[in-house]
């Protein structure tokens, strides 16, 4: 993976490959940005003139290479776009992340690059160290040999330059960054991992280990434990695979923790659709539907790593939903963990099931909130696009707080109602609840499916990251094709407020 690290030498000084500067539209034309100064003395003044020539805006997502001038010992110059220009000369985090990213893209194959970028203070170093990081993820784990060989190495290593010597902050910055996105990228792995390498148990066995290597508590129901324990909704959807699917709940604590939190993730490792079978052209990136339990498994690791005072206990309910002879028929009624029956009407609605099971046993746990994360429904999509996520919650001042930290680190996010009468839709003749209601509206009729089996008085919020949680487009800012990592930074940063005893619900 590229390495980071703090610079206290001149942008122009530094002995690298490339070195990265950034700009930005101006009233009248394209500026500079901090950190450019000595590089755009060592072009007399006229670095702009020279990118403006070349047609360069400076808008947001711009990369322009040039030869580098005498005076400055990198071979190349890479002029990144910050959008607009900042009247202080301090960015937002997130402009710092996606200019951050767009270079490190562009830099695959580089050994080395000075990023001159502005570093106003530690939350700037952060973001940059971020971005930079998160473009520059590559996946091949499944390319043959030559593939890989021909492939483009991700730049081996970034030094952010004009650092302040003995500058705690910058490193501890540097280092949280470095956590965020290592974690982020384990879950953009999982996500793009295909559904024959990755099903309920070799996520289970993955979890294990990595809990194992983190100092993690982690237990594993197999098909038989959840038998036992009557967890129909988890049992009903993975009833249909020759593969079985598995709860595993991995624990972090911290002896001088306040409060804790629990994460819940859908981990539908492939989703056919089950017997309400997927129309064609829609089971292609359904290895995707796990991307709920991947974040939340990685925000409970970077929780460990980070040493965060909470405990966050993460539920992973793992099913493949497939079609066959054994799987659950539209009409048939399951018994959920908890003793609630739902009468099963579409089998293509299968994230709720198994994330209601995981929301009462975590309930029984008495956790100060809940948060799940799903790639629930297409129809949040429809609502909201591909990039931003819905959050619902059975309490107002709990979905501000999430939408606070989403919009903190710079997950795009928006708060959506969970309207009660959408609830009688679905109502069933046989069970105590149908797991589909109307078509209009069911992004939300999803929420309040959900919000039936959580534990009355705590505080919970249900996470639709079904829009961007895997990217089909080209590439932009950090976020690559293929899975995101959505969610994990909204996840840390609640744990961080829990951390500091700020949780509001």
């Amino acid at each position: 993976m590229t390495s980071v690290s703090l610079s206290t030498s001149a942008a122009n000084a530094l002995r690298a490959d490339t070195v990265v500067v950034a700009v930005a539209k101006g009233p009248k034309g394209l500026v500079p940005a901090p950190g450019a100064e000595t590089v755009d003395e060592a072009f007399d003044g006229k670095l702009t003139d020279v990118l403006a020539t070349l047609g360069a805006t400076g808008a947001e997502g711009e990369a322009v290479k040039l030869p580098a001038p005498a005076g400055v010992k990198a071979a190349l110059v890479l002029a990144v776009g910050l959008g607009d220009a900042a009247d202080n000369g301090v960015y937002p985090a997130e402009a710092l992340r996606r200019a951050a990213g767009v270079a490190a893209r562009a830099l695959q194959g580089t050994k080395k690059a000075a990023f001159a970028l502005p570093l106003a203070d530690a939350d700037a170093v952060e973001a940059v160290t971020l971005g930079a990081l998160l473009g520059a993820y590559a996946f091949t784990a499944f390319r043959g040999d030559e593939a890989k060989a021909a492939a483009k190495a991700p730049v081996a290593e970034v030094a952010l330059v004009g650092a302040k010597r003995a500058d705690k902050a910058g490193k501890a910055a540097v280092e949280r960054g470095t956590v965020l996105a290592e974690e982020i990228n384990r879950t953009r792995d999982l996500v793009n991992t295909p559904p024959n390498d990755l099903f309920p148990k070799s996520f289970a066995d993955l979890v294990t280990a990595v809990g194992k290597e983190h100092g993690l508590k982690v237990e594993v129901l197999d098909e038989k434990a959840l038998t036992k324990g009557g967890y129909g909704g988890i049992l009903g959807v993975g009833v249909g695979s020759q593969r079985p699917p598995r709860l595993v709940r991995v624990a972090y604590t911290h002896p001088k923790a306040k409060q804790t939190l629990a994460f819940i993730g859908k981990g539908i490792t492939y989703d056919s659709g089950g017997i309400s079978l997927k129309p064609a052209g829609h089971n292609e990136t359904m290895k995707c539907d796990m991307a709920g339990a991947g974040a939340v498994f990685a925000s409970v690791v970077a929780a460990s790593r980070l040493g965060l005072q909470v405990n966050v206990t993460g539920w992973l309910a793992l099913a493949e939903n497939m079609p066959s002879g054994s799987a659950t028929r539209p009409g048939d009624v399951l018994k959920m963990y908890g003793g609630k029956t739902v009468e099963v009407l579409n089998t293509d609605a299968e994230g709720r099931l198994v994330l209601a099971d995981a929301i009462v046993r975590a309930g029984e746990e008495n956790p100060d909130a809940i948060v799940d994360v799903a790639t629930l429904t297409g129809a949040m999509v429809v609502a909201l696009g591909p990039r931003l996520y819905g959050i619902m919650s059975n309490q107002d001042g709990f979905r501000e707080t999430v939408h606070a930290a989403a919009t903190a680190t710079g997950e795009p996010a928006w708060q959506m109602p969970l309207p009660a009468e959408l609830l009688k839709a679905m109502e069933s003749p046989t069970a105590d609840l149908a797991n589909v209601g109307d078509r209009m509206g069911g992004g939300l009729a999803a929420g309040l499916f959900l919000q039936e089996f959580v534990t009355e008085g705590t505080p919970w919020a249900h996470l639709d990251i079904a829009g961007p949680a895997f990217h089909e487009g080209a590439p932009f800012g950090y976020t690559p094709k293929g899975g995101t990592g959505t969610a994990v930074r909204t996840l840390v940063r609640l744990a961080e407020t829990a951390a500091e005893g700020a949780l509001k619900a």
